[in-house]
């Protein structure tokens, strides 16, 4: 008979992606059969019913589908709609319990050949899913503000034209990933990724510029989200006098060689985000610009937070259940573009 030993021992001789697998399917917990528009029914109308289309809360009850679904209809504007409507999960055919087991996979950071696996879908059906959330918690990052003391930087990624290349030409040769950008220093190939925390753990980061950080991705990435009075912490970059001048910001800049100054102020927060980020990427082996923010937000959300991913895995899925099926005006057929790139 096995023991713990022997299958901790087994445990470990599998690769990093086996372990996932294994890991994902003991945390898994289904919601004891729930259906998928059983659950968003009641908890994107916890507050009452709400029109997805002009948000107007006249909703009354309009019938069932064929298929049992319910149906509504707003009073003020006209239109019908099912409690699935421009949320992500519209059309789904798949239970919650399928959507669940997806989710502790974006949490465990698996590949999409893993998470497709596991949950019985195609790896295309896996990829959509996925931008498909991360759409929905970028949105909601951009209402994230900060004050306190706050840390600022950049981290730089190589220019990436991965995926389809029918809407574009390339401006440049392809290359392989993994190899580093031709010229020196910060140039052209590079994208600056801004980047800002607090002392609560609270963060802002988004794609900014091409090469050097300047004053207008600046302006486009924290403008009207960092509170005026803030005490903000930067090195010596030129574009945030400005910038922390227009918008009524303390700043303190870190010199060249030095690391603290009046005993408080430091950028070591800023430069541990970046460095867990950066190894967060270093998994995909290189990622697409047009979906780098994307991949910002999944980072922010899964492991720039305290505590182990077994403590607050219950916290984290209701959170991610709650926030992805629930929030409306969801735009499910867009198309990404690549980032501001000036």
């Amino acid at each position: 008979m096995p023991t713990v030993t022997s299958v901790l021992t087994d445990y470990c001789a599998l690769t990093k992606s086996e372990q996932k697998t294994v890991r994902a399917i003991l945390l898994s917990s289904a919601f004891g059969g729930s259906n998928l528009r059983g659950y968003i029914d009641e908890e994107r109308f916890v507050n009452g019913r709400v029109c997805p289309h002009c948000g107007a809360t006249h909703v009354v009850r309009n019938g069932k589908h064929p298929n049992g679904t319910q149906r509504y209809k707003c009073m003020d504007c006209g239109k019908r709609f099912v409690g699935t409507t421009n949320s992500i999960a519209f059309g789904s055919r798949k239970d919650i319990t399928v959507w669940e087991n997806y989710i502790h996979c974006m949490l465990l950071g698996c590949s999409l050949s893993t998470t497709a696996d596991f949950c019985g879908i195609s790896i295309n059906t896996a990829f959509i899913w996925r931008h498909k959330i991360l759409d929905v918690l970028k949105e909601l990052a951009e209402k994230e503000t900060l004050d306190g003391i706050v840390e600022a930087d950049e981290t730089f990624f190589p220019v990436s034209y991965k995926g389809n290349h029918k809407a574009f030409t390339m401006p440049r040769a392809p290359r392989k990933h993994g190899l580093k950008v031709k010229k020196r220093g910060l140039s052209n190939e590079q994208v600056c990724v801004a980047s800002a925390v607090n002392r609560s753990g609270h963060s802002i980061a988004k794609v900014s510029n091409l090469a050097r950080i300047k004053g207008l991705g600046l302006q486009a990435v924290y403008g009207g989200r960092i509170a005026p009075g803030t005490n903000i912490i930067t090195d010596s970059a030129s574009a945030y006098k400005k910038f922390a001048a227009d918008n009524g910001l303390v700043l303190h800049q870190i010199k060249s060689g030095k690391h603290i100054i009046n005993g408080i102020y430091h950028i070591q927060h800023i430069n541990s985000y970046h460095s867990h980020l950066k190894t967060f990427m270093k998994e995909f082996r290189g990622v697409s610009t047009k979906y780098l923010n994307n991949y910002v937000i999944w980072y922010d959300f899964v492991k720039y937070q305290r505590g182990s991913y077994d403590d607050k895995r219950d916290r984290l899925m209701s959170k991610a259940l709650s926030t992805i099926f629930t929030e409306r005006n969801i735009d499910i057929n867009r198309r990404p573009t690549l980032p501001l790139l000036a």
